[in-house]
C-alpha cells in the first residue's frame, strides 16, 4: 500500500498551529494541531469528544456553512482536520478558528449533540475541559499566520 500523506511529516517537527496538511480538488484538509505532537500531553478523550461536538456545530452553522465538509478528531488526540472547499481563504478560515475556539472556551449549556439518541458515546464528555484545552489554544490561533501555514521540511 502507499503510505499515505500525513504519515509522511515529520511529527517531531510539528508544533502547535494551522497546518494546510493536503489538497484534493477543491477540498483544502487543514490540520488543527493543539498538541505537540510525542511530547506525552494529549486531549483527553472526553475533552476531544466535546470539542467535537462544540467544533462542529459552530463551523456548520458558520458563515461557511456551505463549505464546510467535515470537522472531526484525530486519531492520536493531538487536535483536529478540518476539510473545507477552497472558496474559505486561508485568512477567512483563521478567522472562523479563531471565533469558533472563543465558543467553545466560553461555552455554557448543553453540549449540542449530546444526547442518548444523538450520540454514541453519549456519556464520554466533559467541557469543562474543553474549555479549558480552547483556551489554552487560543493564543496559538491568535500568532498563527497565512505564512505559518505550511508544514517544515
Amino acid at each position: 500500500m502507499k503510505r499515505i500523506a500525513s504519515f509522511s511529516v515529520n511529527h517531531d517537527l510539528l508544533d502547535r498551529g494551522v497546518y494546510i496538511s493536503r489538497i484534493d480538488g477543491d477540498a483544502v484538509t487543514y490540520d488543527i494541531r493543539m498538541k505537540k505532537p510525542n511530547q506525552g500531553d494529549y486531549i483527553s478523550p472526553k475533552s476531544l469528544h466535546t470539542i467535537e461536538h462544540l467544533l462542529a456545530t459552530y463551523v456548520r452553522n458558520s458563515v461557511y456553512s456551505d463549505s464546510i465538509i467535515y470537522a472531526g478528531p484525530m486519531g492520536c488526540r493531538t487536535g483536529f482536520y478540518l476539510v473545507v472547499r477552497d472558496a474559505v481563504t486561508k485568512s477567512e478560515l483563521l478567522g472562523l478558528l479563531r471565533e469558533a475556539f472563543r465558543f467553545i472556551a466560553d461555552f455554557t449549556g448543553e453540549i449540542p449533540g449530546s444526547k442518548r439518541e444523538e450520540c454514541g458515546n453519549y456519556l464520554e464528555h466533559d467541557l469543562d475541559a474543553a474549555k479549558e484545552e480552547a483556551r489554552k489554544y487560543l493564543p496559538v490561533l491568535e500568532a498563527v499566520q497565512e505564512t505559518d501555514m505550511h508544514y517544515q521540511a
